[in-house]
């Protein structure tokens, strides 16, 4: 567990939540309707017409990890999980890993849905006729104009994440509400009246082109459910953890089917070429395919307000996260500072968001928007992989016992997780793989198979750095006692069902 320097008591979060504002909260972080209109046509980039099918076998690695974060989560709550849950299970060195390339991956993620965010906007300012502002012709595909719009949301969605969970939960029920409706109703709509027909080979994974597109396309669609897991990242914050697991597990089944209702209905209206030609604008070209102003302009306030909430919910749990590396003195003492008037980790949100607005404008050497979307979503998809199968791995170490008392609960606590972590490594593994054999030269683009490789390899070995400053210059007690399985783990385990 977390300890404190100099025998204080460690700094706690008030317990406000309950299991609707846990999904409001994961929703936001998972971000359907960003995912649906921006990640079905890079996805569809790369399996083609098979997007159903790559949803849904996506899904299965997903829900085992599922299963691991519910049943760690129960015998060890922590605003950690995955940071506190693999170092006690496997090492401290994995442990500090996971916890570290989620921050830099939800960072980076930051940048890229604030270039989002400005281009959703700017996209919305043409179609209400504003095209010009001071002599600068508005475009929505240029990283430098939708970064600087876009920073001015996140600046003010952090400082709302730094008055409470509550008051971001609230502001995040509002916009799902309004982007669930307005997804619903067009993908709906879409998948009545589309021109092109329902086809079954949409779902045959099998027809996917090749190994490498599949491999790719199924950590493209790991990215779209990422964040699911941001509702275990605030059980210090609900009044019981079991909402937590409620709330992953709520907003996982929700994910799937969103995604397999915006993916059929983009399919029936949109070509293979329009769905993989038309990028961060891909929502709104399918709201005009379906309707005329002002009605085809609801889709792209859906991606604004999707855009601006996962903005607010990737600075929530990112916060939340180095609280518990900070309460290990794993990090800095900044980050475990909480606000005696909202009782949250404000100065380590706002550092957050500024970390974030930093990368948004380094961000600017990649001049498209759609080559930074492409060179993030890629390098977060690694990542991401390795930190689920991690935590995975953590949860079958843990539990194995299990395997002995009770088979039925020893297959759903350590074989499924077992299989679902396997699988994400050696997706990640090949994918890694065929970066590296596709070019025998290094350019910063998006179709550079190094370059793709090199972000999230210098995510992975920064982490080994930063663990080796925490271990021996700041002599953080963690590496001394965050390993080891918990013995009684088990047992509450079993008796907690």
């Amino acid at each position: 567990m977390t300890q404190q320097p100099h025998g204080e008591d460690p700094p706690s979060l008030r317990k406000t939540l309950g299991v609707v504002d846990g999904v409001a909260i994961a929703a936001s972080s998972t971000a359907a309707t960003t995912s649906i209109g921006i990640g079905l046509g890079v996805t569809a980039g790369v399996v083609g017409l098979h997007l159903p099918a790559i949803m849904l076998l996506a899904f299965l690695p997903i829900l085992g990890i599922a299963g691991a974060y519910s049943g760690l989560n129960r015998v060890e709550p922590n605003a950690g999980n995955g940071y506190v849950w693999v170092g006690r299970s496997l090492t401290p060195w994995l442990g500090f890993l996971v916890g570290w390339v989620n921050i830099v991956a939800t960072v980076a993620f930051l940048a890229y849905t604030t270039a989002v965010t400005g281009s959703a906007m700017l996209q919305l300012a043409g179609e209400a006729g504003l095209h010009r502002v001071a002599g600068l012709v508005l475009d929505p595909g240029s990283t430098a104009q939708t970064t600087a719009v876009g920073i001015v949301v996140l600046v003010a969605v952090t400082l709302t994440a730094v008055t409470g969970v509550k008051t971001a939960a609230r502001l995040q029920s509002g916009l799902l509400v309004f982007e669930y409706v307005v997804l619903l109703g067009f993908c709906g709509y879409g998948i009545v009246t589309g021109p092109h027909p329902f086809r079954l080979s949409w779902f045959d994974p099998f027809a996917i082109p090749s190994a490498s597109a599949l491999a790719q396309g199924l950590l493209l669609s790991v990215f779209c459910y990422w964040g699911f897991e941001a509702a275990f990242t605030v059980n210090e914050e609900v009044r019981d953890p079991r909402d937590a697991s409620r709330a992953g597990l709520i907003t996982l089944v929700t994910m799937l089917g969103l995604f397999l209702l915006g993916s059929v209905a983009f399919q029936r209206v949109l070509s293979e070429q329009e769905l993989a030609g038309h990028g961060a604008q891909g929502l709104a070209f399918f709201g005009d395919r379906l309707a005329s102003q002002p009605l085809a302009a609801l889709p792209l306030v859906a991606l604004m307000f999707s855009a601006v909430a996962s903005l607010q919910a990737g600075v929530i749990p990112t916060a939340r996260g180095m609280f518990a590396m900070s309460r290990d003195r794993t990090l800095g003492p900044v980050w475990s500072k909480v606000s005696a008037r909202y009782g949250t980790p404000a100065t380590g949100t706002l550092l957050i968001g500024a970390l974030a607005t930093a990368v948004a404008a380094l961000a600017l050497v990649i001049p498209r928007l759609a080559d930074m979307i492409m060179a993030t979503v890629n390098a977060v998809g690694i990542v991401v992989a390795l930190s689920y199968a991690l935590t995975a791995l953590a949860a079958a170490a843990r539990f194995r016992g299990l395997l002995r008392e009770d088979w039925r609960q020893g297959v759903r606590a350590v074989v499924l997780p077992s299989l679902s972590a396997a699988a994400l490594l050696g997706l990640g593994g090949y994918l890694a793989w065929s970066f590296y054999t596709s070019t025998d030269h290094f350019e910063v683009s998006a179709d550079n198979g190094w370059f793709l490789l090199l972000t999230p390899a210098l995510m992975i070995a920064s982490g080994f750095l930063a663990a080796a400053w925490a271990k021996w210059v700041r002599k953080s007690p963690y590496f001394r006692t965050g390993h080891g399985t918990d013995a009684d783990a088990p047992h509450l385990l079993a008796t907690s069902n």
